[in-house]
């Protein structure tokens, strides 16, 4: 494993080592339709909802036959997940359509149901293409690596939870040039990601789930930016307590999660103990390749 407790920030055009974030997808198959997998912490005794997220894709596109792209996904966090426990991934074959695919996955820990997904896969088609431009801000070889610079105790964390290993997570600070001026009630949040080893780069579903995977690093503390700081970049101990209710995500364009993402979100809206956000993820050409929106409740701790 990538230890997170030491600097690992990676000269441009340097070589990255190969690492094993594509083992966090592996799941074992145990019949037609039944994955079983394992999900590392993202909180001290608690499944990191991101790994669980991208095993349930994962278990989902593993049934579709003609390999298919996932296209867009549902999900809703039900039940606080075990690291020590084993996940089973039940699926559900919906659909079989000329151009669509749909399927249900039902996470079941210690029977319970912790989480639920519907993910949707299409043959790709031609099509007039357009989308929203890509901000102009710095890029992420600038910047440094959010978790080799975090507090000590932000490492220990992480190291002690086991998660978010072979990551790079670059931060881009709200007055650098490019960044979009501050409207009232809006929170907004600029993340360069990626996985630091390689993935496979002939199976794009696992991509998808490394994206899955790395659309719920920041995507809920953005709601929160403007009484917490991001888990990474905090210097005190949390005063809100944050999880996600649930997550849906488009994936738009062909990309890798080992090449450089920008993650641009921002969130218009919280009250009544729940947080909005949303996220666009762009490559380093500029293209829009996947969006995310995501409800995460937000309760100040007593």
């Amino acid at each position: 494993m990538t230890d997170l407790t030491e600097p690992h920030v990676l000269a441009a055009g340097a070589a990255r080592p190969t690492g094993p974030f594509a083992e966090l997808l592996e799941i074992e198959r145990l019949d037609e339709n039944t994955f079983r997998g394992f999900c590392h912490a993202g909180a001290p005794m608690r499944a990191f909802g991101g790994h669980v997220a991208a095993q349930a894709l994962v278990a989902a596109g593993r049934t579709v036959e003609d390999r298919r792209p996932v296209h867009s996904l549902h999900g809703y966090f039900l039940l606080p997940g075990i690291p020590a426990l084993p996940i089973d991934y039940l699926v559900e074959r919906v659909r079989e359509g000329f151009s669509y695919t749909t399927r249900r996955v039902t996470a079941v820990q210690d029977r319970n149901e912790i989480f639920s997904l519907t993910a949707s896969f299409k043959h790709p088609e031609p099509a007039a293409d357009r989308h929203r431009a890509m901000p102009p801000l710095p890029g992420p070889e600038s910047l440094p690596d959010a978790v080799a610079h975090a507090p000590d105790d932000v490492r220990r964390t992480v190291a002690a939870t086991g998660g978010f290993n072979d990551l790079d997570v670059r931060f881009v600070p709200p007055g650098a040039p490019g960044v979009p001026p501050a409207v009232p009630g809006l929170l907004q949040h600029f993340v360069w990601m990626r996985t630091a080893s390689p993935l496979p780069g002939d199976d794009p579903l696992l991509h998808a789930g490394a994206l899955a995977y790395l659309s719920d690093l920041t995507l809920a503390s953005t709601a929160g930016l403007n009484e917490q700081p991001n888990f990474f970049q905090r210097t005190a101990p949390p005063t809100l307590l944050m999880a996600s209710l649930d997550h849906a995500m488009w994936f738009h364009r062909p990309f890798r999660a080992d090449e450089w993402l920008l993650f641009a979100q921002r969130s218009p809206s919280a009250s009544d103990g729940r947080g909005l956000a949303l996220g666009e993820f762009y490559d380093l050409g500029g293209r829009l390749v996947a969006s995310a929106v995501q409800e995460a409740l937000i309760r100040r701790q007593s």
